[in-house]
C-alpha cells in the first residue's frame, strides 16, 4: 500500500514532544489502480462534483475489496501540502458524507502537523490553504470501509432442474445475462464452469448464479452491472439460481445439491419439444420427496407449441405428484402464483422462450414476489442455536489459504469466531478462527442461519473434505462423528425387497457416502412403499449426523427417504 501509512512505519510514535513531520515531504505519485487516492482538500464541493467525488470513491472501494485509503491534504504528485485545522475539518465531513451516500464508514488512521520545512513550495502551499506562514498545516490519512452485513436484501434460493437439453443452462444465462440467446446456445456459455462442459454443452457440476431486483422492482443483472458485488449492493431481493445438471451419470451430484444447499424453491424446467422424458420424472420425484416448494417452465416455445407438454405435465402433477397445476397467462396469474404456492399445491407453469423473450416478464415477475422458504420468525429462531455451518465446497487460495463454502443451518458467524471442523477419520474435531466471509463474491461481516457464504480459515486443515461441518466451541455436548445410526425409511421404489447388507448411498444434508443398512425391523425386509426401521453403517469414515436430520438413499433405480431416530457416538478401536 503506498500510503504514508507505509512509508513512516505501522509502529511511529505520532504524538510525543514533537509534533511536527522533519525532513519528509513528499510520497510517491497518486497510483492510477488500487484503492488508495490523494486528495488535498474536499471544501464545500458542488453537487456535481460531490457526485463525481462519491463515484470516485465507489471505484476505489471495488479496488480495495470494501476498503480504500484517503490521503487528505496531498497533491496528486505526492506533495504533503496539508490544510489548516478548519479545512481539515470541512474535508473530513465532506468524505464521511461521501462515505454514508454509499453505507461506508471512515475511520482516522494517522495525522500529522506539518511545518514550513516539509516542502519546496511551502509559501504557494499557504497561500492555496488561506494559512500565513507561521500557522501549522495537518495531513490525516483515512480509511474507508464498506463491508455490507447483508441485511438489506431478502435472499431466495432456487435449484434448476430438469431433463439434459431442456435449456436449463440457457435459461439461467437469459435470466442473469439480460441478452437473449441466438437458438445455438450462446447464453449459456457464461454458465460453466468446465471445459468439457462448454465443448458438451452439458452441465456436469453445481453452479451459481444471481438475478437482483431493485425496490422499483426492476430486473437488476449483469447486463447493466459488471460485478456480483454491484448486483447485491442494487438490489432489495436477490434470487440465487443453483443450476444443477441434467444427466443420469450426474444425478448424485443433483441430489447432492438439493440435499446440501437447502433451496427454498425448485425450478423444473421441461423442453416443450420433448416434453416430460425420464430424468424429468426424476427430478420430479426428488422435489416432491424431499418436499421442496417448485414451479415448472416449459422451454423452447419458439420451436413447438406447448400444448403437448402442458396437458402431460398436468396429467402427472395430479395424478402423481397430488398437485393442483397453474398456467400462468398473465400479471393476476403471477400474484396468485406467488402468494398461494407455499400454503397450497399449487404448482405455477410457465411458458417461456430464450430465443424470441416470450414469457420471460411473467417468469420473472414471479421471482420477484416468490416467498422466501423461512419465515422470520423462523429464521430469529434458527439464529439463536449455536451456530452449524455444512461444508459443500473446499478451495486452497493462494495468499489466502483454506477457503470452504456451504450453508449456514443454525446460528450467526462473524470473523474472528472460534468454531471446530469436522469429524475427521477417528471422529475427532479440531479448533479453527474464521478469518474473512464472503456472500455472493463480495466480502460481508456476518453470515446468519439459512445464508450460504465462503469462509476463510486461520490454517490449513490436512484431510478437509465436503462433508464436514463447522461447530460452535460454546455448545455444551462434545462433538462427535458417527458410523452408526438408526432412522424410520420409506422405500418409493425398490424391485424386489430390501434386506439386511444392501449397499446404498446414502444423502443426509451436505453428507453423501455409501452406507449399508445392517438391521431391518422387518421380518421379510422391506418393500416398496413400506415402512421400517432401519440400522445403517457408513463405510467409510465417521460423519456428523444428528436425530431429525432427513436422508435420501438410492443405488439405481432404488429410493427411498427416512428419518435419523438414533445416533451412536464413534469410538476409536485405540480409544481407552
Amino acid at each position: 500500500m503506498d500510503s504514508f501509512l507505509g512509508l513512516f512505519g505501522p509502529n511511529d510514535d505520532w504524538t510525543g514532544s514533537d509534533d511536527c513531520v522533519k525532513g519528509f515531504s513528499q510520497l510517491p505519485p497518486e497510483p492510477q489502480l488500487g484503492n488508495v487516492e490523494y486528495k488535498l482538500k474536499l471544501v464545500n464541493p458542488s453537487k456535481q462534483r460531490f457526485e463525481h467525488l462519491v463515484t470516485q470513491l465507489k471505484w476505489r472501494l471495488r479496488e480495495g475489496q470494501g476498503e480504500a485509503i484517503y490521503e487528505i491534504g496531498v497533491e496528486d504528485n505526492g506533495v504533503l501540502a496539508g490544510l489548516s485545522s478548519s479545512e481539515m475539518t470541512d474535508s473530513l465531513q465532506t468524505l464521511k458524507q461521501m462515505a454514508l451516500s454509499l453505507g461506508a464508514t471512515t475511520t482516522i488512521l494517522r495525522e500529522r502537523w506539518l511545518d514550513d520545512s516539509d516542502s519546496d513550495g511551502s509559501n504557494s502551499n499557504d497561500s492555496l490553504n488561506g494559512n500565513t506562514t507561521n500557522d501549522q498545516r495537518k495531513v490525516v490519512e483515512v480509511l474507508v470501509r464498506k463491508i455490507p452485513d447483508d441485511q438489506h436484501n431478502i435472499e431466495v434460493r432456487v435449484a434448476v432442474m430438469g431433463s439434459a437439453d431442456a435449456g436449463k443452462s440457457t435459461l439461467l444465462g437469459v435470466l442473469t445475462q439480460g441478452q437473449l440467446d441466438n437458438g445455438r446456445g450462446r447464453a449459456r456459455l457464461n454458465m460453466f464452469r468446465h471445459v468439457h462442459e462448454v465443448r458438451s454443452g452439458r452441465t456436469s457440476s453445481i453452479s451459481h448464479e444471481i438475478l437482483g431486483f431493485d425496490a422499483q422492482a426492476q430486473v437488476v443483472n449483469y447486463s447493466e452491472m459488471t460485478t456480483a458485488e454491484e448486483i447485491c449492493e442494487n438490489s432489495t431481493k436477490l434470487i440465487t439460481f443453483i443450476d444443477l445438471a441434467g444427466r443420469r451419470k450426474y444425478l448424485r451430484t443433483t441430489v447432492q445439491g438439493l440435499t446440501g444447499y437447502s433451496p427454498h424453491h425448485a425450478m423444473l424446467v421441461v423442453s416443450g419439444s420433448a416434453g416430460i422424458v425420464g430424468m424429468t420424472r426424476e427430478h420430479l420425484a426428488l422435489a416432491v420427496a424431499l418436499d421442496v416448494p417448485f414451479f415448472v417452465v416449459i422451454t423452447k416455445t419458439d420451436l413447438v407449441a406447448p400444448t403437448d407438454a402442458i396437458k402431460s405435465l398436468e396429467t402427472v402433477l395430479k395424478s402423481e405428484c397430488k398437485k393442483v397445476p397453474l398456467l400462468v397467462q398473465n400479471e393476476d396469474d403471477v400474484i396468485t402464483a406467488g402468494s398461494n404456492q407455499m400454503a397450497a399445491n399449487i404448482v405455477p407453469i410457465f411458458c417461456v422462450s430464450s430465443v424470441s423473450g416470450n414469457g420471460l416478464e411473467l417468469l420473472t415477475r414471479f421471482l420477484h414476489v416468490l416467498p422466501p422458504g423461512v419465515s422470520i420468525k423462523e429464521k430469529e429462531r434458527l439464529e439463536q442455536e449455536p451456530c452449524e455451518f455444512q461444508i459443500d465446497e473446499t478451495f486452497r487460495v493462494p495468499e489466502v489459504g483454506t477457503v470452504i463454502g456451504g450453508l449456514l443451518t443454525k446460528g450467526v458467524i462473524t470473523e474472528r469466531t472460534k468454531l471446530l471442523i469436522g469429524p475427521f477419520n477417528d471422529g475427532s474435531f479440531t479448533p479453527v478462527v474464521v478469518q474473512s466471509i464472503h456472500r455472493n463474491k463480495a466480502p460481508c461481516r456476518v453470515v446468519r442461519a439459512s445464508q450460504s457464504a465462503s469462509l476463510s480459515l486461520s490454517v490449513d486443515i490436512p484431510g478437509l473434505r465436503t462433508g464436514m461441518v463447522l461447530l460452535c466451541m460454546e455448545d455444551k455436548e462434545k462433538p462427535s462423528g458417527c458410523l452408526f445410526f438408526q432412522a424410520s425409511v420409506s422405500v418409493l421404489f425398490h424391485t424386489t425387497a430390501i434386506k439386511p447388507g444392501f449397499q446404498t448411498t446414502v444423502h443426509i444434508g451436505n453428507i453423501r457416502q455409501t452406507a449399508v443398512m445392517e438391521g431391518i425391523m422387518a421380518t421379510n425386509g422391506i418393500h416398496t412403499n413400506e415402512h421400517a426401521s432401519v440400522v445403517f453403517r457408513f463405510t467409510r469414515h465417521p460423519e456428523y449426523v444428528k436425530v431429525g436430520m432427513r436422508l435420501l438413499f438410492r443405488e439405481g433405480c432404488t429410493k427411498g427417504i427416512g428419518e435419523i431416530t438414533q445416533v451412536f457416538p464413534y469410538l476409536p478401536t485405540n480409544a481407552g
